[in-house]
C-alpha cells in the first residue's frame, strides 16, 4: 500500500472540498442571514488540514495502483462525510449530536435524502444551500470530478474512475483519455443542471429555489428548501419539470452524451437497458395510478394521475421527493415503491438502487436457466440487446445480488434488535441502502427518531450502496492488504 500516495490525494482531495463552503458564505453575506461564520472558520479548517496532509507527501511520485484506488475512494467519502458535518455541527441554530451531523452530511454525499432536520423552512439559507450543494456533488461522483482535475495536477485517474463508477459496465470510456471522460459526463451534468434551474425559475421558483432543487432533482437526492418538499408548491408546472429531470438523471449519462454527440435521440431506443427502465417505469406509474383511483383515494382521475405520477417516479427513480404523504395511501402502494426503489435507474446514473441493468440480467438468467430446464443439450446465451453477455459478468450480478440481500438482511436485523418495528426497519434500510430517502413508519417524514446506533447503521447503508457494496467490502478482505 503506498501510503504517501493516499496522503497526497486525500490532502488534495480535503483542500478541493474546503472551497464548497464558500458559497455558502456569500448566501449568507447576501440574505444576512447568521452562518456564514460557521461556513468560513470550517473552511479555513479544511484548507489547513488538506494542506497538512498533502505537504508532506507532495513530492511523491509512485503511480497509484488499483487497490490504493478503492482505498481512496472508500476514506474519500468516509472522511468528506466526517468534515461535511462539521458546519452542521457546529452552528447553534441546528442544536444537533454528531452522529445526527454526519449522518445528514453522508446522506448528501450519497444523494440518499434522508434527513434529520426538521424546520426546513425557518433555517438559514446558507444551511439549506449546503445540503442541495452536497447533493449535487456527491451526484455524479466528486471522484469522476477529481479525475477530470487530478491529471493536471500529476495524478492519473484511472484506478479511481474504475473503483468509483457504479454498474457492471463500469469499464467502458466514452471517450479514449479517462481525465476526458469524466469532463464529458461532468459536461452533461452541468447542463442538465442549468437546464432544471432554469426551468423550475420559469414555472414560478424564486432563484434561490431553483437552483437549490435543481442540484437536487438532476442528482436524484431528494433535499429540499421546505419541509413540504415539491408539494410545498402546489403546482403542476413545477412538478412536471421535476418529473422529466428526475427521469433524466436516472438514465445512463454515457446514452445522454452519445446522444448530444450523434445529435440523434434513436440512441436512448437501440439501449437495452433504457427500454426495459421505461417499461417497468411505465407499470409502476400504471400501478399505483389505478389503485389510487380505484381504492377511490382521489375521486377525480386526474388528482390520482398527478399525484401517482409524481410519487411513483420520485421513488422509482430514488430521488425521494414528495407531494403527498404516500406511506398513508393504501399499504400496496407504498411497498410497492419501496420494492420500485430497489430497481432503482440504470447503471451510470445518479440514481440509486441495485440498477436496472443487473436486474435485466438477472431476468434473462433466469429465462436461460428455465430453457435449460426444457432443452438440456442446447447452449443459451445470454444477450442485452444484440450483444452477448459473459458468463463472468453474470456471476458477478449473482455474487452483487446475493450479497446485497444478505447485507440488507443483516442491518434490517439489528435495527429490529434495536427496537425498531417491522416496518419503519425494512423501509428504513432500503430507504438508505438504495439512496432513495423517505422510508414508512417512523421514517417517513424524519429520521431524527432512531437511536445512534441505527443511524451510524444506516449511514454505513447509504455508503455501501452508493458505492455499490464490494468496493467497501473488499477492503474487509485479509487477501486486499497481503502484499
Amino acid at each position: 500500500m503506498r501510503v504517501a500516495v493516499i496522503q497526497r490525494i486525500m490532502g488534495l482531495f480535503i483542500m478541493l472540498f474546503s472551497f464548497i463552503l464558500l458559497p455558502p458564505v456569500m448566501i449568507d453575506i447576501f440574505f444576512q442571514d447568521d452562518a456564514g461564520r460557521t461556513f468560513f472558520y470550517s473552511y479555513l479548517f479544511l484548507l489547513a488540514l488538506g494542506f497538512l496532509l498533502f505537504y508532506p507527501a507532495r513530492n511523491s511520485s509512485q503511480d497509484m495502483r488499483l487497490r490504493d484506488g478503492f482505498v481512496v475512494v472508500v476514506l474519500f467519502w468516509l472522511v468528506l462525510g466526517t468534515v461535511g458535518a462539521i458546519p452542521l455541527y457546529f452552528y447553534e441554530g441546528l442544536d444537533i449530536s454528531l452522529v445526527d451531523a454526519l449522518f445528514e452530511s453522508i446522506s448528501g454525499l450519497t444523494t440518499t435524502g434522508a434527513t434529520v432536520l426538521t424546520g426546513l423552512d425557518h433555517l438559514p439559507h446558507s444551511i439549506l444551500f449546503y445540503r442541495q450543494e452536497l447533493q449535487w456533488l456527491g451526484g455524479m461522483g466528486i471522484i469522476v470530478l477529481a479525475v477530470a482535475i487530478l491529471p493536471m495536477l500529476g495524478i492519473g485517474g484511472m484506478q479511481l474512475y474504475k473503483a468509483e463508477t457504479p454498474g457492471p459496465v463500469k469499464d467502458n470510456k466514452l471517450t479514449p483519455r479517462i481525465a476526458e471522460t469524466a469532463k464529458a459526463l461532468w459536461y452533461v451534468y452541468l447542463g442538465l443542471t442549468v437546464a432544471c434551474a432554469f426551468a423550475y425559475w420559469l414555472v414560478g421558483m424564486s432563484v434561490f429555489d431553483a437552483i437549490s432543487h435543481s442540484f437536487s432533482t438532476v442528482a436524484n437526492g431528494g433535499f429540499s428548501t421546505h419541509d413540504a418538499s415539491i408539494g410545498y408548491y402546489d403546482n403542476h408546472a413545477v412538478e412536471i419539470v421535476a418529473i422529466v429531470f428526475m427521469f433524466l438523471g436516472a438514465i445512463n449519462f454515457a446514452l445522454h452524451f452519445s446522444v448530444l454527440r450523434t445529435r440523434s435521440v434513436m440512441v436512448y431506443l437501440r439501449d437495452a437497458e433504457f427500454r426495459f427502465y421505461v417499461s417497468f417505469l411505465f407499470l409502476i406509474c400504471f400501478l399505483t395510478i389505478v389503485t389510487l383511483y380505484h381504492q377511490s383515494l382521489y375521486h377525480d382521475f386526474g388528482d390520482a394521475f398527478r399525484e401517482g405520477l409524481f410519487q411513483a417516479v420520485s421513488i422509482s427513480s430514488t430521488s425521494g421527493f414528495v407531494t403527498a404523504e404516500y406511506a398513508q395511501w393504501p399499504v400496496f402502494i407504498p411497498v410497492l415503491l419501496i420494492f420500485s426503489s430497489f430497481v432503482g435507474g440504470c447503471a451510470g446514473s445518479t440514481a440509486g438502487g441495485i440498477k436496472v441493468i443487473r436486474i435485466l440480467l438477472l431476468l434473462k438468467q433466469g429465462l436461460r436457466e428455465l430453457m435449460r430446464l426444457i432443452h438440456p443439450n442446447a447452449e443459451v446465451v445470454v444477450k442485452v440487446g444484440r450483444q452477448p453477455v459473459n458468463n463472468e459478468i453474470i456471476d458477478a450480478v449473482w455474487g452483487f445480488f446475493a450479497t446485497y440481500v444478505f447485507l440488507f438482511v443483516i442491518m434490517m436485523l439489528i435495527l429490529m434488535f434495536n427496537g425498531v418495528d417491522q416496518i419503519t426497519a425494512f423501509s428504513a434500510v432500503a430507504a438508505t441502502i438504495n439512496n432513495m430517502g423517505p422510508g414508512l413508519g417512523d421514517v417517513a417524514i424524519t429520521f431524527a427518531s432512531l437511536s445512534d446506533v441505527n443511524k451510524l447503521v444506516l449511514s454505513f447503508a447509504m455508503l455501501i450502496g452508493r458505492l455499490e457494496i464490494f468496493t467497501v467490502l473488499v477492503l474487509f478482505m485479509p487477501a486486499f492488504w497481503r502484499k
